[in-house]
């Protein structure tokens, strides 16, 4: 696997983020419009609610807010197309015009279209855009950029999931679990690229938890820093989860500072996106890593 260089941006709809201004990563905030989340279900369901949870962490310094209308917990079950546009769609609407880049947290392609066409900035993929129609949606939205509109072209996340969130927790298992999660995403970003994707659109998520054991979530933290290896901004999605209860004996909603301590260590190793529950926690912790990084 050949070590490439690290774009200096990421282009994510209507927000260049240039990595050359600033040391400390993007914070991208959660708002879970859903009734099931495993840290936060059910808190933001209405409208008005996810709208004042959003103000909450634009106030505290969030770069990037990630939408999302289905929860994929271990174990989740799926739901509608219809249902997870009932959940996403008023929200984004509400929201286009906040300021702050828009993400959607999805795996639809049809769900993918609608919230582009809304308003969105990125397609947040925990299926690495391989369900059927993924890749069209985001080439589609890229095509009619390319014809004149005033849509700009999305940001990707592609994240590594073993399995499905169904079963993605029973008994996981790899050889190797870095090299493994590398070529799956180089493997996706590939396919993306020869489509005419460009680069610094891109970034990936190894996905803790995604069909990882404790131990492999804690290899993948160690060697963060390899991740970088493949050229793209790489995200850290580890807030609140359950590897950090395994170490600590906490609770959910008492993993703000386990969170805050993994976001910093994925930070020291190259992380450029930390994908959060606590954002004003998060964002106050960074501002004291950026201020005594060389």
């Amino acid at each position: 696997m050949t070590k490439q260089t690290l774009p200096a941006t990421w282009c994510c709809g209507r927000f260049l983020f240039d990595f050359s201004k600033r040391k400390k990563p993007l914070v991208m905030g959660i708002l879970n419009a859903t009734p099931d989340s495993f840290s936060d279900g059910g808190k933001f369901r209405t409208v008005s609610d996810a709208v004042a949870q959003a103000e909450h962490m634009i106030a505290a310094g969030v770069d990037l807010i990630d939408i999302g209308g289905e929860s994929t917990r271990p174990g989740a079950e799926p739901v509608s197309l219809q249902e997870e546009l009932d959940r996403v769609l008023p929200v984004i609407e509400a929201l286009k015009d906040c300021g702050t880049a828009l993400s959607i947290d999805t795996y639809k392609a049809e769900t993918m279209r609608q919230a582009l066409q809304a308003g969105v900035d990125c397609v947040n993929d925990i299926w690495a855009l391989r369900q059927a129609g993924a890749v069209d949606a985001v080439i589609e939205h890229e095509e009619s950029k390319q014809a004149g509109t005033k849509q700009a072209p999305c940001g990707i996340i592609l994240m590594h999931m073993q399995r499905d969130p169904q079963t993605m927790q029973f008994d996981p298992h790899y050889e190797d679990v870095i090299a493994q999660v590398m070529l799956f995403l180089q493997e996706r970003a590939e396919l993306l690229k020869e489509k005419g994707i460009a680069p610094n659109r891109i970034a990936i998520d190894p996905g803790f938890g995604f069909g990882k054991s404790l131990e492999h979530n804690l290899s993948m933290l160690a060697h963060f820093e390899r991740f970088s290896e493949l050229g793209h901004a790489v995200l850290a999605g580890i807030s609140r989860k359950s590897m950090l209860g395994k170490l600590t004996g906490r609770d959910t909603n008492e993993r703000v500072a386990p969170s805050i301590a993994a976001a910093i260590l994925a930070a020291d190793r190259g992380a450029r996106i930390i994908r959060v529950h606590d954002v004003q926690e998060t964002v106050d912790a960074l501002k004291i890593w950026e201020a005594v990084q060389v």
